[in-house]
């Protein structure tokens, strides 16, 4: 079974609280709130080291947040970083309140 994981982040989330798993024949996909990209870094660890072999980060990320996650897997498995097309930048900031 293939093993990944979802990470998104945001300030009220409590890694230890929010997280759920989502199974079907074929993938194990673990989903975990985090509250800042330090410990995503961590979380993103602790998720290699239980055995995921991808990651995916919410478009919430953008290259600094995505690279602190990539620097602490390292070479270990990929990490995907969403974001959103340019057709969608303007929703995406009046969604998020930017």
């Amino acid at each position: 079974m293939l093993k990944g994981a979802y990470i998104f982040v945001v300030p009220d989330a409590d890694s230890r609280k929010h997280r759920t798993k989502v199974e079907t024949p074929s993938l194990s996909m673990t989903i975990v709130g985090v509250k800042d990209y330090n410990e995503a870094a961590k979380v993103a660890e602790t998720l290699v080291a239980d055995g995921a072999q991808f990651i995916d980060l919410c478009s919430g990320y953008g290259p600094a947040g995505a690279a602190k996650v990539i620097a602490a897997v390292g070479d270990k498995i990929p990490v995907a970083a969403a974001d959103y097309g340019i057709e969608s930048v303007a929703k995406a900031a009046a969604v998020f309140g930017l």
